[in-house]
């Protein structure tokens, strides 16, 4: 019988639009196959994460990944891609009500470290999958809070200038040489990854993705 391609059928692939490698190895964990759908050298994709006065962090971060998924979309339209779902994800740490994004530097990612130190802190990961339709599911949120503990600002240094902290929200990645800061954790560890693993599956069995 001839294969059924209608966007209503299931899907044996799910277009990620991430350049993220912990996003991508836990996607391979549930299993899921996926290509990547990077922005274009034309596009500006630091431009969508821009914050707006006084928002909040919760409907930032659901604005801007919603904002890229839309953006995912277009580019796979213009490119003439075959049809099939589209998963994005955007992660951002919140303490005191202040967003806080990808460091400038390595001084940038002292100053949000040495904040963090000794305190609790929020990470927000946002999901957003469009289906082989172009419809928008409802986009699903993980909230984790993370315990870091009080370290010595020389500790911190250090972390900063292995470079590990840069292009990280927060200034850090937990599967990474942070853990050392790290008491303990509340929430998804796989959603502080960049990831959570349960809503991305729930949303992906919503778009009749395989796995």
């Amino acid at each position: 019988m001839p294969q059924d391609n209608s966007p209503l059928s299931r899907h044996p692939f799910v277009y990620l639009a991430s350049q993220s490698p912990r996003r991508q190895e836990l996607l391979s964990q549930l299993n899921v196959r996926f290509e990547l759908l990077l922005p274009r050298p034309d596009e500006d994709a630091e431009a969508l994460e821009a914050e707006q006065d006084g928002e909040a962090a919760d409907h930032y971060v659901l604005r801007v990944c919603v904002a890229k998924a839309e953006a995912a979309r277009a580019r796979l339209v213009a490119g003439g891609h075959r049809a099939a779902p589209i998963l994005v994800a955007d992660t951002t740490v919140t303490i005191d009500g202040a967003i806080l994004g990808k460091p400038d530097d390595v001084e940038h990612a002292v100053d949000m470290l040495a904040r963090l130190a000794g305190r609790e802190h929020e990470v927000l990961t946002a999901l957003a999958v469009i289906d082989a339709t172009g419809e928008l599911l409802p986009p699903a949120l993980s909230r984790s809070t993370v315990r870091f503990a009080a370290a010595p600002l020389a500790a911190l240094q250090r972390y900063a200038e292995s470079g590990e902290p840069l292009g990280k929200a927060g200034a850090y990645g937990i599967q990474g040489r942070a853990a050392e800061f790290i008491e303990r954790i509340d929430g998804s560890y796989s959603g502080i990854m960049g990831l959570p693993l349960f809503e991305t599956a729930a949303l992906l069995r919503t778009a009749r993705v395989e796995f």
